[in-house]
């Protein structure tokens, strides 16, 4: 994208060289006021037209210690994902189980016996048989003790 600047004065009078005289009606003998910063103001004019507008994001910078635990909880929920679609099969189901599957909320409850009873609860329309299911609580409780 091409940008031209113009400025102005606060008359309306374009200044391209910084000074409030232009040059066609200077004199060698007067001397040229310059202009105060408060008196100027400067107009962008697009040559052309804009092709896209940047996408802006705002990001955070984490320190080592905290990026190490976000990796860690992300490789957890992944794997639940993944398992939770092993459980279910390809019919869909695991993406909609996967949101009532909260880890935060396995988390907060008080010890692992009300976490696998929660668990069960939730996970009680697996098409796997039972044995597997028992054994996704159980890999799944001992990933939560590392978070």
């Amino acid at each position: 994208m091409d940008c031209g600047t113009q400025a102005f004065t606060l008359d309306g009078a374009v200044e391209k060289s910084g000074y409030s005289t232009p040059p066609s009606k200077r004199t060698s003998t007067s001397r040229p006021r310059k202009i105060s910063s408060s008196e100027k103001r400067v107009e962008f004019v697009e040559k052309g037209e804009v092709k896209e507008k940047r996408e802006k994001y705002l990001t955070a910078k984490y320190g080592a210690h905290q990026m190490c635990l976000i990796r860690k909880r992300l490789a957890v929920e992944m794997w639940m994902y993944d398992e939770l679609q092993a459980l279910y099969g390809s019919d869909g189901d695991a993406d909609s189980l996967y949101g009532e599957v909260d880890l935060d909320e396995i988390l907060d409850l008080q010890n692992d016996n009300q976490r696998r009873a929660h668990l069960q609860k939730l996970l009680q329309n697996a098409q796997k048989p039972p044995d597997a299911v028992a054994k996704f609580i159980e890999e799944l409780l001992e990933k939560a003790k590392t978070l």
